[in-house]
């Protein structure tokens, strides 16, 4: 299959069998070939300039035109040796600092030399790639907050997690790569099914996806309110091959009989005249008969592999539901393009008291909303809206500073604990008793000072 990236093409037949981290060169015809670790000795840039005040970028320092570049690539000239020529005709290249020059190669190395490095899917790699070009596939979620998000989250293996997220499946193989294919997690999805493009990528073994559940938002009110059924479950697959099987038996001696009549006898010169007639017509006949037996076998599989499917999913909605009753969960995740009030008060149902939860919004002000209804309601303790900010630094020798582009804003997170919700003390009268009450201690010592 052929790939595009980053303006290059190639096929990844080569690469099959590499480990990870392999360097490859793209050659002609866009095969890979294993790079060779090659020491590169550029005496060059020994030679270099104090400083670039006197370098005027005024288009004519360099010899070679965009034709003679041409030239070079299409005689099959690699790109280190391209790039050693662009230094040799470059008549500002000497006089250029060592950091400059440095800097002017590592440019035109990126963009001559035809070089990969196949690395391990990870959960960095991931976000880093959706946040750079993609960021609205995944709200907007930089991935320090991903981070962030994972560690108020206390995921790890052995945990039964909650996980709503419109975020691509990002978050999702995330929690799922901390967890490492030990413990559950169950996937809230809106609309007709999960989307998981993200999480595809990682490449997880099947052993990850066994323990990985799915329910639906439309249906979690109704789990609540004690009013979820399920429908009844279609019948096996053997039940409904019976009924086919009698239907084809059906079908069978109508053809039969259609074939009978069309073979009344007539008289005998009729016979001889029409018998080559009749032989054609017989032909078509059965090759009618034939594509239509294939035609309905062919639906009636169709039909049966629907139905299956169906069936294993009303199994698997059942058991997911089952799970979500014990209102156990260890944690809760929920990073979507929603409002979060209404999703975090329904979902919070479903995880255990002592439990973290963590809330990822692209806005401040829906999260303080969401802050203001779970002060009111109760049931949770130390409440905190954060927002991290990231700011990228380059280090090398001598030149260690901080980038002069970074990010605006990567998100804002509200992160709690759940404890188990006391309806009787949170009446307003108890808690205006409560309030106008004085310790126990204090009023022993009150009384301590009468005497």
């Amino acid at each position: 299959r052929k790939i595009i990236f980053e303006k290059q093409w190639f096929y990844l037949d080569n690469a099959i069998g590499h480990i990870y981290g392999t360097t490859f060169e793209v050659t002609s015809g866009g095969n890979l070939q294993p790079k060779r670790e090659v020491e590169e000795t550029t005496p060059e840039t020994k030679e270099a300039g104090t400083d670039n005040r006197n370098i005027v970028d005024d288009g004519k320092s360099q010899k070679l035109t965009h034709d003679d570049i041409k030239a070079l690539k299409d005689k099959g000239i690699k790109g280190q040796e391209i790039v050693q020529q662009l230094i040799e005709n470059s008549t500002t290249f000497r006089d250029k600092t060592e950091f400059a020059q440095d800097k002017y190669i590592k440019k035109k190395k990126k963009k001559y030399e035809a070089v990969i490095t196949i690395v391990k899917p990870s959960t960095r790699i991931l976000s880093t790639m959706y946040y750079a070009r993609e960021p609205g596939k995944i709200n907007h979620l930089r991935y320090d907050t991903l981070a962030q998000m994972l560690t108020l989250g206390n995921i790890r293996a052995g945990n039964k997690m909650i996980v709503m997220e419109t975020c691509a499946g990002l978050v999702l193989g995330a929690v799922m790569e901390r967890m490492g294919g030990y413990g559950s997690i169950i996937q809230m999805y809106p609309g007709g099914g999960p989307v998981r493009a993200a999480t595809s990528c990682f490449g997880f073994p099947k052993l990850f996806f066994d323990n990985l559940h799915e329910f639906p938002l439309s249906k979690v009110d109704s789990l609540l309110s004690g009013t979820f059924s399920t429908e009844t479950l279609p019948s096996e697959p053997e039940d409904n091959v019976l009924v086919e099987e009698e239907s084809n038996g059906s079908t069978d001696e109508k053809q039969t009989s259609l074939q009978e009549t069309e073979e009344e006898p007539t008289t005998e010169a009729a016979m001889e005249i029409n018998q080559t007639e009749e032989q054609e017509t017989m032909d078509v006949n059965a090759e009618d008969v034939e594509f239509k037996e294939n035609k309905e076998k062919g639906y009636k599989e169709n039909v049966r592999e629907k139905q299956r499917k169906q069936w294993e999913r009303r199994k698997k909605l059942i058991e997911t539901a089952a799970l979500l009753r014990e209102k156990n969960a260890d944690g809760l995740i929920v990073a979507s393009k929603f409002h979060p009030t209404p999703l975090l008060l329904s979902l919070l149902e479903f995880v255990a008291p002592s439990r973290p939860f963590v809330v990822y919004c692209q806005y401040k002000e829906p999260l303080l909303e969401c802050y203001t209804k779970l002060r009111e309601r109760g049931g949770v303790i130390n409440l905190k809206l954060s927002e991290t900010w990231l700011r990228n630094y380059q280090v090398l020798p001598d030149r260690s500073h901080p980038k002069l582009t970074m990010s605006g804003g990567g998100g804002y997170l509200l992160s709690g604990i759940t404890v188990v919700l006391d309806k009787g003390n949170s009446d307003s009268s108890n808690l205006e008793a409560l309030k106008m009450e004085e310790p126990s201690s204090k009023r022993c010592k009150v009384q301590d000072l009468h005497c």
